[in-house]
């Protein structure tokens, strides 16, 4: 049975499936950090209508720094799945640097890293395919995505 992560927001819970047998790294330090309670009150620091709501950058919490260019102090490399798609309600990682890959998932140019920010996708959003590892879908609450403001809390993120 797959993992399930539970993300409580200001305007409710979203209730979403995980794929740690395809993404084993990347669901491995995302419940690292929801158990470590990295992700609690920080913000969905970007909100784009109609594309995806994004968050999990600690600067988001204090304001300090650069919101949107904090991460855990670590990175762990992409997991890239022809299979996996950004369909609406994609779990996706948000990574620092312009990466290309080929269909099986092959990285053919720049560098791909992931840290602790996350998105979440309105609609399909085909163009990143091959670009960001998909790790998990809604299965629950997208009404919720859909209702997130920019700033809006992250109140914790939990793995089961």
């Amino acid at each position: 049975m797959a993992k399930t992560a539970t993300i409580k927001t200001n305007r409710g819970d979203i209730r979403i499936e995980l794929f740690d047998k395809d993404c084993p790294k990347t669901v491995a330090s995302f419940e690292k950090l929801a158990e470590e309670k990295f992700y609690d009150g920080l913000k969905w620091h970007r909100v784009i209508k109609d594309f995806m709501i994004q968050g999990g950058c600690p600067h988001s919490k204090t304001g300090g720094g650069r919101v949107g260019t904090g991460g855990p102090g670590y990175a762990t490399e992409c997991e890239l799945r022809p299979k996996l798609k950004h369909v609406k309600g994609a779990l996706s990682m948000a990574h620092a640097g312009s990466c290309r890959h080929d269909d099986s998932g092959k990285l053919v140019g720049g560098t791909c890293s992931n840290g602790s920010q996350f998105f979440i996708t309105h609609v399909p959003t085909p163009h990143l395919d091959g670009v960001h590892t998909v790790f998990g879908k809604v299965i629950e609450g997208q009404e919720v995505v859909d209702a997130v403001k920019q700033d809006d809390d992250i109140i914790s993120i939990s793995v089961a």
